[in-house]
């Protein structure tokens, strides 16, 4: 499968954003100097000079305060924050898209118009991990042919850093395209301490090479090479790459490639100057760019020490018939052992026969109504679960087997509506281990406790629901895929054996993979898992790789992981929150299903603790970073607000009052037809009170409030 792309409104706006920010400066078709060959020897051993021309990019001609005012026309424009003047030092502009509306594919048609406006060609991308570095080139590759469609077959040359292949740094430098190096930061923040760099004590030595002289590259370093270029820098995830700090390797790093300016991408900026575009959390989920999240959450009720365990799947009901609820339980097997087992139940189900007279049901575990509209079972001891409650003792495998089970199932219930419209579907569950998945032991290899735990659930949801099943296509596909080789693990490998292994170390687990081996199977096999051909459905990978996933397949997202290595919930969700795309690689978006956008892109949670829990985790997430979202000015915006006057009178804004506060702003052009601030209003130096109205004493107060009003938070809790 080839994936297709196509020109969307919102990216070319956030691309065009950047350029226009440098309006005013005139095109040059590279700067041409002199570049520095190295020291080279020729056929007798003597070093020989060579004259040969490196391209750059031009320099800014453009004053500081005129890219400011720029910036400053293009925040009033979408109601943004307007800057005074430029912040931080050099020149560094923001943009900020939601995780999965194509922030690379954003960066790279920048790149493209802003050498088609100021001819500027050298560009450097830097990003956090490796994970990061290998999807970015990815994505390089697959859409050139995409972007060389859209710019007279103008194609960009890409190509990953790597210290032992300097020469592609040559390259670089001596052409006159457009050249992109991609680089994470952990090839070059390494101490700067040049005694210890001479010592080999300063960081890691692949770190090192890029600031040493090298034998190899002529006894240049090779980032005076860089530099000499004044590259465009491109950080992904500034949050990440920058870190805290405002003095750490990184950012000192990032200074000797001598950057002509810096774009900063990512959803979730820690640090924000001049922000030239805003694409968020809210935007993203109005405009249909993202799937739609639903949770399902596991909800631990009553007591351990005296309820038995009982986990409530779902209420089953079926046309003419009374409904059913599927129930969980523990049994007592032939043999003496306990294990669980799960059934279909109806009124009069006694859970002390069932389970083979276990003590912990004796206390009247029978039930004694099936509520199909509530959701409920309630038992003659007055126990009441809800669909999705567990009660007694839930342990940890009891808690990863549930999971498990729902993912299986909200995956069939998916794929069922789906596989008719020849879109392929994917879960993802991410584990801590990988001997959970799979075990190497002397006499070979074996599944994993969680491989099996989906094994044994696989066999027993595709029985429970077989006999609900109508499209004879659907059935034969299913009849096709074999348990064993439906779910597949994507993993780091060992290089000797390629057997899966866990990260190298500990820093890596919690904060990122950097092992090219996983991200290099799992790039390669992007387009590959989005074939209905391919026998993969369920992939288990380590939560380490987690930002190696963006396949836009990926429709149940399940973290079997340990409750005491926490992720943010927004993190949880952002590797499936792209738009699905069918079997042949067209995006499912709004241009292409209309209304229905939602009823295809769904991205299931399934999460460890209740919906409510998670739900508002993820809620108080995304409303931290939508905090200073502007709003629209409208009259209800001041309704029921509380000001003081210059007299000290407290005064409650009515719907009359409000009204004509703001038919005031209207009339002297403080907001325009669209309700946003206009460059007026942030021009004006002072308020003066007017006759116009009897509520004149309070207008210098209300206007202060203005701007905290206009970008004001949800409080509500509630999100679109």
């Amino acid at each position: 499968m080839k994936l297709k792309f196509k020109h969307q409104g919102f990216q070319a706006e956030a691309a065009r954003n950047v350029v226009r920010a440098f309006q005013g400066q005139a095109f040059h078709n590279g700067l041409i100097y002199i570049k520095d060959q190295g020291k080279r020897k020729d056929d007798k051993g003597l070093f020989k000079g060579e004259v040969v021309q490196g391209f750059g990019n031009a320099p800014l001609s453009l004053q500081r305060s005129h890219i400011a005012d720029n910036v400053r026309a293009l925040q009033i424009e979408q109601g943004l924050k307007p800057i005074d003047s430029l912040e931080g030092e050099g020149i560094h502009l923001t943009v900020e898209m939601e995780t999965g509306t194509g922030k690379t594919y954003t960066y790279i048609k920048t790149m493209y118009e802003l050498n088609k406006h100021y001819g500027w060609s050298k560009f450097i991308v830097v990003v956090p991990s490796v994970a990061i570095r290998e999807g970015v080139y990815k994505s390089f590759t697959i859409m050139a042919d995409h972007f060389a469609g859209e710019y007279e077959g103008k194609r960009i040359t890409s190509f990953i850093y790597n210290s032992k292949q300097l020469g592609k740094i040559d390259t670089f430098a001596d052409s006159n395209s457009i050249q992109v190096m991609i680089i994470n930061m952990q090839a070059f923040n390494t101490s700067f301490n040049e005694e210890k760099n001479k010592e080999g004590r300063g960081g890691d030595t692949a770190a090192r090479i890029i600031f040493d002289e090298r034998d190899e590259f002529g006894s240049r370093r090779p980032i005076d090479v860089l530099a000499k270029t004044n590259p465009i820098m491109i950080i992904d995830e500034p949050q990440t790459v920058l870190g805290r700090s405002a003095s750490n390797a990184t950012r000192a790093g990032l200074k000797r490639f001598n950057p002509l300016f810096t774009l900063l991408y990512s959803a979730t900026h820690r640090e924000v100057m001049n922000m030239v575009y805003r694409l968020d959390a809210i935007d993203a989920y109005n405009k249909k760019l993202v799937k739609k999240i639903e949770v399902k959450g596991i909800r631990q009720v009553g007591s351990t020490a005296t309820n038995g365990y009982i986990y409530l799947n779902e209420i089953v009901l079926q046309k003419g018939k009374n409904p059913q609820a599927r129930l969980s339980f523990d049994t007592l097997g032939s043999t003496g052992t306990v294990r669980q087992l799960t059934k279909l139940a109806g009124e009069g189900f006694d859970l002390y026969e069932q389970s083979g007279e276990l003590a912990e049901y004796k206390q009247n575990y029978v039930v004694k109504a099936i509520d199909g509209r509530a959701g409920t079972v309630t038992f003659l001891n007055g126990l009441i679960l809800h669909e999705g409650d567990a009660v007694g003792e839930v342990t940890e495998d009891t808690m990863r087997r549930m999971q498990i089970r729902e993912t299986i199932k909200s995956h069939i219930e998916r794929e069922r509506q789906l596989y008719p419209k020849g879109i392929k579907v994917l879960s993802l569950f991410f584990i801590d281990h990988v001997e959970s998945y799979r075990v190497y032991g002397k006499e070979g290899t074996s599944n994993g406790k969680f491989a099996e735990m989906f094994e044994e659930e696989y066999v027993r949801v595709i029985k429970e629901m077989q006999p609900t099943f109508t499209d004879e296509a659907y059935m034969h596909y299913l009849s096709l895929q074999s348990v064993s080789k439906t779910h597949n693990g994507y993993f780091s490998q060992d290089k000797k054996t390629g057997n899966f292994v866990n990260p190298k170390t500990q820093k890596e687990a919690k904060e990122g993979s950097n092992d090219e081996s996983a991200y290099e199977l799992i790039m390669k096999n992007k387009e590959r898992l989005l074939s209905l051909d391919e026998p993969t459905r369920f992939i288990f990978s380590h939560s380490a790789l987690r930002e190696g996933w963006d396949n836009p397949n990926v429709f149940q997202i399940c973290t079997l992981k340990n409750t005491a290595n926490e992720i943010g919930k927004r993190q949880e969700v952002g590797r499936g929150m792209r738009l699905c795309v069918n079997k042949h690689g067209e995006r499912q978006d709004a241009d292409m299903l209309g209304s229905e956008v939602f009823d295809i892109n769904i991205l299931t949670v399934i999460a460890s603790e209740s919906y409510e829990q998670f739900a508002k985790q993820l809620q108080n997430e995304i409303l931290e970073l939508v905090s200073s979202r502007p709003m629209l000015i409208t009259p209800t915006l001041f309704i029921n607000h509380i000001f003081e006057t210059a007299q000290g009178t407290k005064v409650k804004i009515t719907d009359d009052i409000a009204r004509k506060i703001y038919n005031k702003l209207i009339r002297q052009d403080y907001i325009n037809d669209d309700g946003r601030l206009t460059e007026t209003y942030h021009e004006a130096k002072m308020i003066t009170s007017s006759s116009e109205t009897s509520f004149s004493p309070f207008y210098r107060e209300l206007y202060r409030h203005l701007i905290m009003y206009s970008i004001r938070r949800n409080q509500s809790g509630r999100l679109p």
